[in-house]
C-alpha cells in the first residue's frame, strides 16, 4: 500500500489570495464583501438576535462593484465571510481604440492596454468628451478578484 506513488493535479489558483476572511460580524456598512462569489460594497447590514439553538444572523444587502447588480446573503455572526482585496489605481489615459480599448500609462512608464471603456454611459460620455478635447485625463481603475474596470476620472488640465 505505502508503494504506490500518488499524483495529485494541482488546479493552480484557487482564488484564495483575492480574498481574506473576515469575521461577519465585524463587517459594517460601506466595507466589502464576496456574496454569490461577487465582490460587492455593503450598502445595508441588519443583526437578528440569537435564536434558542443558534447564532445571531448578519444579513447583508451588497451592490456588485462591477455591475451595480443588488445581491443579498444571510451569514451566522460567528463565521468568517470572505472579503475581496479592493484595489483602486490612477493611471494617465494617452489612447482610445476603436474596438473600445483604453491605453493607459502607468506609473513606470509602461503601458496597460487590456482594459474596456466603461459601460456606465455618463463616464463614457466624459471619457470621450475630454479625450477629444485634447484634455488631460486620469482615469481611476477599480481591481478586485481578477477583474478590473474603470470606476472614475480626474482632469488634469490641458496637454
Amino acid at each position: 500500500m505505502s508503494d504506490e506513488e500518488h499524483h495529485f493535479e494541482s488546479k493552480a489558483d484557487a482564488g484564495a489570495s483575492k480574498t481574506y476572511p473576515q469575521q461577519a460580524g465585524t463587517i459594517r456598512k460601506n466595507g466589502y464583501i464576496v456574496i454569490k462569489s461577487r465582490a460587492c460594497k455593503v450598502v445595508e447590514v441588519s443583526t437578528s438576535k440569537t435564536g434558542k439553538h443558534g447564532h445571531a444572523k448578519c444579513h447583508f444587502v451588497g451592490i456588485d462593484i462591477f455591475n451595480g447588480k443588488k445581491l443579498e446573503d444571510i451569514v451566522p455572526s460567528s463565521h468568517n465571510c470572505d472579503v475581496p482585496h479592493v484595489n483602486r489605481t490612477d493611471y494617465q489615459l494617452i489612447d482610445i481604440s476603436e474596438d473600445g480599448f483604453v491605453s493607459l500609462l502607468t506609473e513606470n512608464g509602461n503601458t496597460k492596454d487590456d482594459l474596456k471603456l466603461p459601460t456606465d454611459e455618463s463616464l463614457l460620455a466624459q471619457i470621450k468628451d475630454g479625450f477629444n478635447e485634447g484634455k488631460d485625463l486620469v482615469v481611476s481603475v477599480m481591481s478586485a478578484m481578477g477583474e478590473e474596470q474603470i470606476c472614475g476620472l480626474k482632469d488634469i488640465g490641458p496637454k
